[in-house]
């Protein structure tokens, strides 16, 4: 594994400023609140709905009557993860009241405020009880964890053994002409675009650069089962810019 990455990682930050990361991408995601959705459905053009279908799906077979989605944002993920395995619960967590917000009126107006309900809490300390989810996803949110490792052995913890975690998270093509063309999208089309719609140059600059430094593929399964998770795999979609990460709780 190669250990600079993480450093990296941690090292990319939405602002140039003193504040600690998870201050910083709490700030930035409730700047970017109103505009989130269609931008990321708009500069994904529609294919991160597939992606989310394939991950949902993975968790069909438990059959999970609650579900703990962790960097919920705005709900998209348990949204959609309702309409496929109809949960009786689906708890999402965030660290954006913006985002929450946006998700806490589409739930509301969806009439499913009984079923999908929203809290503030920082995912390497949750405040919640241990061995209740059946299962865990976090879609495109991985990487802005402030503690990687704390933050996974956290929801290790929330899980009822045998419960499964599911990551969605972008990543970066191994194809050379692909991974040229998404280097151009990412690098130029992206955060021109966001700043144009939703005037915030350093949340559309900071995703490209963020997705750059994270672990990927293998890298990433090494993370999971050496923070409790065991059977950790990974596959990834559309030419390699989407991954898809699952492990079990023993």
């Amino acid at each position: 594994m190669d250990k600079s990455l993480s450093n990296d990682a941690n090292e990319i930050l939405p602002y140039k400023n003193d504040d600690k990361k998870v201050v910083q991408v709490e700030h930035m995601f409730d700047a970017i609140a109103p505009k989130y959705d269609s931008l990321n459905h708009t500069l994904s053009m529609g294919i991160d709905r597939a992606w989310r279908r394939k991950g949902i799906l993975e968790l069909e077979d438990l059959h999970p009557e609650q579900i703990l989605d962790v960097a919920t944002g705005t709900g998209d993920l348990a949204i959609f993860a309702h309409k496929l395995l109809n949960t009786k619960h689906i708890l999402g967590i965030d660290i954006s009241e913006g985002m929450m917000n946006v998700g806490r009126q589409k739930v509301c107006s969806m009439g499913l405020s009984d079923v999908i309900s929203f809290e503030k809490q920082d995912c390497c300390q949750l405040s919640l009880s241990d061995n209740y989810f059946d299962a865990a996803m976090v879609a495109f949110g991985v990487r802005n964890f402030e503690n990687l490792d704390a933050s996974l052995q956290e929801i290790l913890r929330v899980l009822r053994p045998g419960g499964r975690l599911m990551i969605l998270e972008l990543s970066s093509p191994k194809n050379f002409y692909i991974r040229q063309l998404y280097t151009i999208y990412s690098k130029l089309i992206i955060p021109f675009v966001g700043r144009l719609v939703s005037n915030n140059k350093a949340a559309y600059s900071y995703l490209p650069k963020s997705v750059k430094a994270f672990y990927q593929g293998k890298d990433m399964v090494d993370i999971l089962t050496k923070n409790g998770f065991v059977d950790a795999q990974y596959q990834t979609f559309t030419f390699g810019i989407c991954s898809m990460y699952l492990g079990t709780k023993k």
